[in-house]
């Protein structure tokens, strides 16, 4: 069955494009996951219509991992084509897939922030679905602020910027007190959007004492396991070694929820430390399928930063592609 889907949708694409769908829509379980996520990332960086459509249908095979079918949301939002929303509107509907695909659809559709998803946004902001009724409402106030007179003042990639990600918000430009940016994280009481705009902010500024401002509040915050996550999601764009004992700690707590897990993970395997292979490694066979499938891939992560790679992708055998670095 897998195999006749597969080539039913492949004709017609290029060769490099039919090689990586054949990865990426396998999920039958005999291409590694890693190897899936390291396609995946290929047809990312590819970042034409072909491309889409194959991760968009991706999107939609219902016995997939959800894992993977998180990660397949979270390209299709950065790739930054529209093309993909209508199957980013169909998986954000799909009660039977994880919180953390829903919520991922949702926050993609805020990345490509066009008008024509506000209303589909807001049909979940009050969603039984936590992670998905919180992402909506953010989603909406990027959209918002996108379309605002403030956005088109401000500088949408600064000189000094290093990061490339589309981010569910913009850093605040209020202040650049590590200070005072960590008591608005820190605030359960301050709106989801304000906290992950300081969030984004203490990113930028990129010290130990922001990243230990960002630890803090992963590990005290119990309002918002989406609140929590997406500090994790930073914490592997960081990089930086202070944010590993709290990732270990965030890892090894199965009272915690699994996107956050998740997310601790795969954020071990990009800051690549030499304890990380070993924290991991604990993890592989963990109850959890998210958190066990994170491990695995974090390895992977782990061993392409220790590597000397130049991008966690992967080429097909005998096709030459230009592919620019990409961050996992």
């Amino acid at each position: 069955m897998v195999n006749t889907f597969i080539e039913k949708t492949t004709q017609g694409w290029a060769p490099t494009h039919a090689k990586l769908a054949e990865m990426v829509l396998n999920e039958s379980g005999t291409v590694p996951l890693s190897q899936r996520y390291r396609a995946l990332f290929s047809l990312k960086n590819l970042n034409d219509d072909a491309a889409v459509a194959i991760i968009s249908q991706s999107l939609g095979v219902k016995n997939d991992s959800e894992l993977f079918k998180h990660e397949v949301a979270y390209c299709l939002g950065q790739m930054g084509n529209k093309v993909a929303i209508p199957a980013l509107v169909e998986a954000m509907a799909e009660v039977s897939y994880h919180d953390m695909v829903r919520h991922e659809a949702a926050e993609s559709l805020g990345a490509l922030s066009d008008l024509s998803v506000v209303p589909e946004l807001e049909k979940y902001v009050n969603d039984d679905c936590k992670p998905l009724a919180e992402t909506c409402v953010i989603a909406l106030e990027k959209i918002r602020y996108d379309h605002s007179a403030e956005a088109q003042l401000a500088d949408p990639r600064p000189k000094d910027a290093i990061y490339a990600s589309v981010d569910p918000a913009p850093a605040t430009t209020s202040t650049k007190s590590v200070a005072e940016l960590r008591d608005t994280l820190c605030n359960a009481e301050v709106g989801l959007w304000k906290r992950y705009r300081a969030m984004f902010a203490l990113r930028d500024i990129g010290s130990e004492e922001a990243v230990l401002a960002l630890a803090e509040g992963m590990e005290t915050d119990r309002t918002s396991a989406l609140f929590r996550h997406e500090i994790g999601f930073i914490f592997g764009e960081m990089q930086h070694p202070a944010s590993v004992p709290a990732l270990a700690r965030i890892l090894a707590n199965d009272q915690e929820e699994a996107m956050v897990r998740h997310e601790a993970a795969e954020a071990l395997g990009s800051v690549a430390t030499p304890e990380v292979n070993d924290i991991l490694a604990k993890f592989i066979n963990d109850p959890e399928p998210i958190v066990r499938d994170s491990c695995l891939v974090a390895l992977d992560m782990f061993e392409h930063e220790t590597s000397g790679e130049f991008q966690y992708a992967i080429i097909p055998e005998g096709e030459t592609v230009e592919l620019a670095k990409v961050e996992a």
